[in-house]
């Protein structure tokens, strides 16, 4: 029996809800009759699912926020709260940070905290309100220049960031507005070339400005989707996983704050929604939320990142063959299913669960079930709907980008667990010739168990079913068919979080001299100050950098760098000094570190070329290990 909350109506020419045709970015191109009746016949099973499970779900209350609300906790979440309201006063702690953001960046936090002023003052909350152009200035009366709040320079991003303390050239990691719109008509990238150096916000903007005429459609026929690549950095490659988590915050902060600023450029709305929070089992398998399984597979397994469940669901589908036709696509028998999940529940943490009784498809139908049922969505509530606008953006490499920062917005565990997710689908779609699963089929099976959510009720589904499905599927497909490229952090992030570093220890180096100086105690300084420079300084010639490698046999080696130096030559070099009582490495296992100056710390990527890193990063420290150390 279906409700009519499932009844998908499959008159293809349906309209969108405000009456223009659907016809987004190709959002349809190759959506044939075939493959959509894939995602209905995937939509069907859920249902069918659905009405065999007699217990009642409580659907996930999506509260309507109030005037301001979003944009206050928007501030909040991009760490900018003192922006406003009680700690308003405090506005100086954000200086440093408003003070890396670039044009379009900065414009997206004036137009949030304008929001919340406004809404405030009509609120006549008794807090200090700043002026938006106030808080800008502010930064730039600090670089001791005041700019006219009109002036559209009072935002350039790159003033003065090359200079260190003492005047000299510092590590140059900024882009001024001017310079960047030259280097955007500059630079050789090619259409299928995703540029990560230049703000995606930045790049949107001046094609704007440039011509809107010459905007790509992403092209490439109908099936084919482009072929994007990205153009080798010099500096390495930064993967999510690469930095410290206290980087990883920052980058949080500022992809929040680029997609939004991506998304007002291109005059989409961009919000987040709020879930209010609903009593969730504590315990079990099904309908658990993903940071509960992962507290209880961590006591099983210290470490596990993957729910052990959906580990061992996706292993189980693998050992039978994944040339079998259908897969994923042909459900597993419902009342199978539903019985088979009952016992996992009960035996699956004591072992004795028989996973020789578990059919391939029933195991696909119980994977695609336990995405279904997590209390909240893998995608979050509070950027599922963001993931499904990405649709609605231009051009297919913006579109790409969007993509790219959402998925550096979600949690560590869903943010892991999509990507174990999207490897299996990839391994399926390898074996299309046997299994007949498409990128497409895959995409179209997929979309609906990612993307219709139990917890929303009808009104999403119900208000346009085809859009919906055509949009998320291609959704599905890009998330599929880019994933290397989402598991990127953009270069001007990673610039963005080295200029943020830079500022505070410029700051707090101020800070600590003016200590001294109130205490006059200028000798102990000079003393300090000798403390300070560690060994390498003394010891290491210009051009020569000191590798450390505690847990190998060589622990220390003086490197000279050279154009052509990588950062897989280097471990190379010390793997390759041999001593017995040291445990064997592989190369896999072991990567080289810059570590402090303007980082945290990074993992570098084996074709790293170190001296250009070492010009922008000359303090860093650099160390051998392996990830788990």
């Amino acid at each position: 029996r279906r409700s009519g909350q499932y009844t998908m109506n499959h008159d293809h020419s349906k309209k969108t809800p405000d009456g223009a045709s659907f016809d987004r970015s190709g959002s349809q191109d190759s959506l044939d009759e075939l493959s959509m009746d894939d995602f209905w016949k995937e939509l069907e099973n859920i249902h069918e699912t659905r009405g065999n499970n007699h217990e009642e779900r409580v659907a996930l209350v999506v509260k309507e926020p109030d005037e301001g609300e979003l944009e206050e906790e928007w501030l909040k979440e991009a760490g900018l709260s003192n922006l406003f309201g009680e700690s308003s006063g405090d506005s100086l702690e954000s200086v440093v940070f408003l003070s890396t953001l670039t044009r379009t960046q900065k414009a997206a936090v004036e137009k949030r905290v304008e929001t919340v002023t406004q809404t405030m003052r009509k609120k006549n909350k008794q807090h200090q309100i700043p002026d938006v152009r106030d808080i800008f200035r502010l930064q730039n009366d600090s670089k001791g220049k005041v700019c006219d709040g009109n002036e559209p320079s009072t935002v350039r991003t790159g003033e003065k960031s090359n200079e260190t303390q003492d005047g000299a050239e510092g590590p140059k990691f900024s882009l001024g507005t001017d310079e960047r719109k030259s280097l955007l008509e500059d630079m050789p990238f090619s259409d299928t070339d995703i540029n990560l150096e230049i703000p995606f916000a930045e790049q949107a903007a001046n094609l704007n400005n440039i011509s809107v005429g010459k905007m790509c459609k992403g092209g490439g026929g109908d099936t084919l989707l482009p072929n994007f690549r990205l153009p080798k950095d010099k500096t390495g490659t930064t993967k999510i996983g690469d930095l410290a988590p206290q980087d990883m915050k920052k980058v949080y902060s500022l992809a929040l704050i680029e997609l939004t600023a991506l998304y007002d450029i291109l005059g989409t709305e961009f919000k987040q929604q709020k879930a209010v929070k609903i009593k969730t089992k504590d315990s079990g398998l099904f309908g658990v939320p993903l940071s509960v399984l992962l507290e209880q597979d961590q006591k099983k397994v210290p470490g596990t990142k993957i729910p052990l469940i959906f580990q061992k669901l996706i292993a189980q589908i693998e050992e039978a063959t994944l040339e079998t036709e259908g897969l994923l696509r042909i459900p597993g028998v419902a009342t199978r299913v539903k019985s088979l999940c009952q016992e996992l529940e009960a035996k699956f943490y004591e072992g004795t669960f028989n996973w020789e009784n578990v059919k391939q498809h029933d195991a696909a139908s119980i994977l695609k079930l336990f995405i279904r049922e997590l209390p909240q969505p893998l995608l979050t509530v509070e950027y599922l709907k963001a993931f499904q606008d990405v649709q609605n953006l231009p051009t297919r490499k913006q579109q790409l980008q969007a993509l790219n920062l959402l998925v550096l917005l979600l949690p560590e565990a869903n943010r892991d667990t999509l990507k174990v997710l999207l490897e299996f689908l990839q391994r399926v779609i390898d074996h299309r010739d046997k299994n007949k699963m498409t990128l497409k089929n895959v995409a179209m099976v997929m979309a609906p168990n990612l993307f219709t959510f139990h917890g929303f009720g009808s009104k999403t589904i119900e208000q346009s079913e085809f859009v919906m499905a055509a949009g998320t599927a291609n959704v599905m497909r890009f998330m599929i068919q880019y994933q290397k490229l989402l598991w990127t952090i953009p270069k001007f992030i990673v610039n963005q979080v080295r200029k943020q570093n830079t500022e505070r220890q410029k700051k707090e180096k101020k800070d600590k001299a003016m200590k001294k100086l109130l205490k006059k105690m200028a000798y102990d300084r000079e003393k300090h100050e000798k403390q300070e420079k560690t060994p390498n300084d003394a010891d290491v010639p210009q051009g020569v950098i000191r590798v450390q490698a505690p847990h190998l046999s060589k622990v220390s080696m003086a490197i000279q760098l050279t154009e052509e130096l990588r950062a897989g030559d280097i471990v190379a070099r010390f793997l390759s000094q041999k001593s017995g009582n040291v445990q064997t490495l592989k190369k896999e296992e072991v990567f080289l570190y810059e570590i402090g100056g303007n980082i945290g710390e990074r993992c570098l990527d084996g074709d790293t070329y170190m001296k250009d890193l070492y010009h922008l990063n000359p303090n860093a420290e650099w160390v051998i290990k392996s990830k788990q150390s």
